[in-house]
């Protein structure tokens, strides 16, 4: 099942054509179907449904990650031989005979581990079985009697849902037969499968799904929420972050950097009571630094993250400064479109007098001139300073990429701004403004229609965006804006030059 993007979720908000009325069009010499084919489609429903949960819970290396991607209809959880790769539970929506439901991956539960974090994954799959309303207990053929598999099992026993046992790597006839062996702690049955390969898996989803209860009515706009992905280099309080704004904690933290390696769903309410959905990602290193495997993986996966994200919060270690890294990680996000606020964490941590804010942000403006649109906020995760502005300025930052402009009143402020400043001869020959539009949203895109787009300089482009952000409230918010040719033709509409 596809995961819904930013451009899915509001279905109140129309296609660009609509935007533009019949006379508008014939107006500016366009017909409907000229406009679809500069637009961008944005898509209708969301979803009116709260959906019951499927928790995956095992020992580490029985393949739940793999059974989770499986049941999704993609990779999104990292997959690797090497133990203990997923820490933090991992949740994604996904569909079975026409049955919508969450799945949930967790990290291994094994006593046995000597781990730092051990005792936090243990936590996070007791509280994937606590919130799940079914769970499935994957083991592996070749290690009966593990007794990471005993203490499983005898915490799913006093818990009072269904549990479901599948035995995986059956991947022919001959091991299928030793799946038996989990018999003798008493299952009354026992699903053979084999996850890489979707063996079985069609068996052990049909009895999964009827236990399901149904699912609940209830409105569209208390489901999907706002996006928000929180996004950094490793180690600079991510994780601590979401459990800040959570108010528990939802994700792992650690000192340790590489802590979090998929990225982790976290819905919350603001205290004005607006959904978020908070985006925990792996922290992102320079492209040489990235190590093949898991952390490369991981890496990946924060990249898709950002695509099905509305907003990002890119985070810096104030105590480290502005790296070459930090720089990265933003233009990942004006490359993906989304509304973008920064914030300086660890802020308690600087020793500071009057003027270092001033001297941060004056710093940040020079290196970062790309991102000045972006809201900025000194926080300290750990201690709360500040945080609690986060969820005002995403919902501020968000509906401001979500922004329209009629086509007649943004054509009307173009007149002006060529009248200002009308763009330069180029090759002997003069550049003409006809028209623009608005063709789409998250992010704002604008569409400049002209006589000839190899006569206009990259800086004409550059003064028309920052007019459209002197006219109107784009904080936040990328603005991109494309040329394109118009066809000359007898009452064709154009801006004066002069």
């Amino acid at each position: 099942m596809r995961t819904p993007t930013r451009k899915d979720r509001d279905p109140k908000f129309p296609h660009p054509k609509s935007l533009v009325g019949p006379e508008e069009l014939e107006a500016l010499g366009l017909d409907e179907e000229e406009l679809t084919d500069i637009s961008a489609e944005i898509a209708a429903d969301a979803n009116d449904e709260m959906l019951p949960m499927v928790a995956i819970v095992g020992r580490p290396n029985v393949g739940k990650s793999t059974l989770f991607n499986r049941i999704i209809g993609r990779r999104k959880a990292v997959v690797h031989d090497l133990p203990g790769v997923t820490r933090d539970r991992n949740i994604d929506r996904a569909e079975w005979d026409g049955l919508p439901f969450l799945c949930v991956d967790t990290g291994g539960f094994d006593v046995e581990l000597d781990d730092p974090l051990l005792a936090r994954v243990v936590e996070q799959v007791r509280l994937a079985i606590d919130e799940a309303d079914v769970i499935i207990f994957l083991t592996a053929v070749g290690e009966e009697a593990h007794p990471a598999d005993l203490e499983i099992i005898r915490l799913l026993r006093g818990i009072d849902k269904p549990v479901f046992v599948a035995v995986n790597k059956c991947d022919n006839p001959q091991i299928t037969l030793e799946a038996n062996d989990f018999y003798r702690y008493g299952f009354e049955r026992i699903y053979p499968i084999a996850a890489l390969h979707g063996v079985g898996l069609a068996d052990l989803l049909s009895v999964v799904l009827s236990s399901l209860r149904k699912p609940e009515p209830v409105h569209a706009h208390a489901t999907g929420g706002i996006a928000l992905a929180v996004v950094g280099r490793q180690n600079v309080g991510k994780s601590t972050l979401i459990n800040r704004l959570a108010g528990a904690e939802r994700v792992i933290a650690s000192e340790l950097p590489g802590t979090t390696r998929d990225s982790i769903d976290t819905m919350v309410r603001s205290p004005e009571g607006k959904l978020f959905r908070l985006i925990d990602t792996a922290g992102i290193r320079r492209r040489g630094k990235v190590e093949v495997g898991i952390e490369k993986l991981s890496v990946l996966s924060s990249m898709v993250s950002m695509e099905r994200a509305d907003v990002a919060a890119i985070v810096i270690d104030a105590a480290q400064g502005l790296t070459e890294q930090d720089a990265h990680i933003a233009g990942y996000c004006l490359d993906a479109g989304l509304a973008t606020m920064i914030l300086v964490n660890k802020w308690d941590l600087v020793a500071k007098d009057t003027r270092t804010a001033d001297q941060f942000t004056h710093l940040l403006e020079k290196e970062w001139a790309f991102m000045r649109y972006a809201p900025l906020v000194y926080i300290s995760a750990k201690g709360g300073q500040r945080t609690q502005r986060i969820f005002e300025i995403a919902e501020r930052i968000y509906n401001n990429s979500r922004r329209r402009i009629a086509t007649h009143e943004l054509n009307e402020r173009l007149e002006e701004w060529v009248g200002h400043k009308p763009p330069t001869m180029a090759r002997n020959r003069r550049p003409k403004v006809r028209f623009m539009l608005q063709t789409g949203i998250c992010p704002p895109t604008f569409t400049l229609f002209v006589n000839d787009v190899t006569l206009f300089h990259f800086s004409y482009k550059r003064y028309i965006v920052n007019r459209l952000r002197e006219a109107y409230d784009f904080e936040g918010a990328p603005i991109r804006l494309q040329l394109r040719k118009n066809k000359t033709r007898a009452g064709d509409p154009t801006i004066k030059d002069a």
